[in-house]
C-alpha cells in the first residue's frame, strides 16, 4: 500500500513510573501494575509531503490502568503553538497513526488510547544532551520532567546503561537515564527515580528509518 511521503527525524525524552530499564521492553509486566508517565519529542527535520516540521515539538502526558498492550489508556497531547494550521494538520495525521503501517510506534500506541483529551497548545522547553544522558521538558500547568545518568549507589559515580532493540518499533538504541517528573491536571502524578530514555531515532510510514537512528555509541 502506498502512504503519503513523509519522515521525521526525532530527539526523543520519554519517562514511566517503572522501576530504571522498565520490565515493558523486555515483554514483562509493569512494575507498578499499571503504567503512567511523560514524554516529549522535538524534531530535527522532517515534512510530511511539502509541508516542513523543522524544529517542532510535541509532548504528552500518558496512563494505562494495566499493561500498555491491554488498553484503555488515557493521553494528554501538547503541541508546539508555533505550528502553522498545516503543521498541526500534518503533526496529528503522523502521531495519530495515519498515512502509515499499523506495525508502527504511532499506530501501535494510538490503538491502545481509549480516552485522548483535547490538545493543549504552549510552549514546551526541551532540553537534550544524549552523550551526557541529561534532559528536560516541561509545559507550565501540565508537566515537568528531568532526567539525569544513573547513579551507582555505592560509589556515586555515572553508570553508563543502553537497551538495545534490533527488532524494537520505538526505538533501536536508547540510553538510559533516572527521570523525576510531576504532572498537574486530569493526569496527576509525582514519580522520582524511576525509568527514562534518551533516543534519536528517524520515523516514516513503513516504520523507523534504520540508517539515520541512533547507533550504539563505543563507551
Amino acid at each position: 500500500m502506498a502512504y503519503a511521503d513523509w519522515k521525521i527525524k526525532t530527539k526523543r525524552l520519554v519517562a514511566c513510573n517503572c522501576d530504571l530499564g522498565c520490565p515493558c521492553e523486555f515483554m514483562g509486566k509493569p512494575t507498578h501494575g499499571h503504567c503512567e508517565g511523560v514524554e516529549a519529542l522535538e524534531i530535527v527535520e522532517g515534512h510530511f509531503e511539502d509541508v516542513r516540521l523543522d524544529g517542532l515539538r510535541v509532548a504528552g502526558v500518558y496512563r494505562w490502568p494495566g499493561p500498555v498492550h491491554e488498553g484503555k489508556g488515557t493521553y494528554l497531547p501538547v503541541v508546539d503553538p508555533r505550528a502553522t494550521e498545516e503543521q498541526q494538520e500534518a503533526l496529528f495525521k503522523i502521531l495519530g497513526g495515519e498515512e502509515q503501517e499499523p506495525t508502527t510506534i504511532f499506530n501501535i500506541y494510538g490503538s491502545t488510547i481509549e480516552t485522548e483529551l483535547d490538545p493543549v497548545y504552549t510552549d514546551i522547553i526541551f532540553d537534550w544532551d544524549i552523550e551526557k544522558r541529561q534532559g528536560r521538558t516541561a509545559v507550565d500547568g501540565v508537566l515537568d520532567c528531568t532526567m539525569e545518568p544513573i547513579r551507582n549507589p555505592v560509589t556515586g559515580e555515572d553508570f553508563r546503561a543502553l537497551i538495545r532493540l534490533p527488532g524494537g518499533f520505538e526505538f533501536r538504541d536508547a540510553e538510559m537515564v533516572s527521570s523525576s517528573f510531576k504532572t498537574e491536571g486530569p493526569l496527576e502524578m509525582d514519580v522520582e527515580g524511576r525509568y527514562g530514555a534518551i533516543f534519536l531515532v528517524t520515523y516514516g510510514p513503513y516504520g523507523i528509518v534504520e540508517e539515520e537512528t541512533y547507533p550504539n555509541v563505543a563507551a
